[in-house]
């Protein structure tokens, strides 16, 4: 279990003066951000406040117009090496599973050990990807079905066992548990919670879900105005002067999930 000041001490992102911008319209301006080793991180803002631009930019997919980021002590803007080592470092979940429609789950999950250990042989890449889906929840009948013979909340965990396919130590889900019914998205998130003890995850989660907030994020950080507004624990995030803050954590659907949390507490 990694203690408090450890993860004070050992970031394993940062973000410093980030800047996105499409055209006329700046997204990020002097956004900075630090990701602790260990933490499940949520990460929530109003529409078209850019959370998904910032995951984006950490995982290298898109360029800022300014500052730096550092992921597992490298810096995403040093060339192709360090892309493709922080690739086999870290793991992502798309909203939806965003699987290859065209491949059983099996061979999705296959998909990232085949790109980052190509000379493993055939048999022992199957047993791996088995095991991954086991892992996730999914029975072993499940990896020879294609995703559209899959639920909503049985793709989300394929998806989630390719994320897992290469044992990366961080992990970065976007809205995980949209679309999910409310007992499905409470099995994925205490899912979450357990892979990320048992493997010593670090979890970066995008999600507008209040419960999943309540029930498993040990931070939380608020992205506004163009940056990063507050980070901090629930308790001390839910209090912070901010309208756009006070509205989202004192609203009706919050007080339920608050009152959830404290019930099963």
């Amino acid at each position: 279990m990694v203690t408090d000041q450890e993860r004070t001490l050992d970031p394993v992102v940062k973000v410093q003066g980030l800047r996105n911008q499409f055209g006329s319209t700046v997204v990020h301006q002097g956004l900075d951000l630090d990701v602790r080793r260990g933490e499940i991180l949520g990460v929530v803002g109003g529409s078209g406040s850019g959370k998904s631009v910032l995951m984006r930019a950490i995982l290298g997919l898109r360029p800022p117009q300014a500052g730096t980021i550092e992921v597992l002590g490298e810096r995403i803007d040093q060339g192709a090496s360090a892309h493709s080592l922080l690739r086999r470092r870290t793991g992502v979940l798309f909203q939806d599973g965003a699987l290859f429609s065209s491949l059983t789950v099996r061979e999705n999950v296959e998909v990232p050990i085949k790109t980052h250990y190509p000379d493993m042989p055939a048999a022992l890449r199957r047993d791996l990807a088995r095991l991954k889906i086991r892992m996730v929840g999914l029975s072993a009948s499940a990896g020879a079905k294609l995703p559209s013979e899959l639920s909503g909340g049985m793709r989300k965990r394929a998806g989630l066992a390719r994320a897992l396919a290469v044992d990366p130590e961080l992990l970065f889900l976007d809205e995980p548990t949209a679309g999910l019914d409310p007992i499905g998205a409470a099995a994925f998130d205490q899912l979450l919670v357990t892979l990320s003890q048992a493997l010593g995850l670090t979890v970066f989660l995008i999600t507008h879900d209040l419960d999943t907030l309540y029930a498993i994020c040990d931070r939380v950080a608020v992205i506004g105005d163009g940056r990063i507004i507050v980070t901090g624990p629930l308790s001390e995030v839910e209090n912070f002067e901010h309208e756009w803050v006070q509205d989202y954590f004192h609203g009706p659907r919050a007080r339920a999930a608050n009152q959830a949390d404290r019930a099963g507490s």
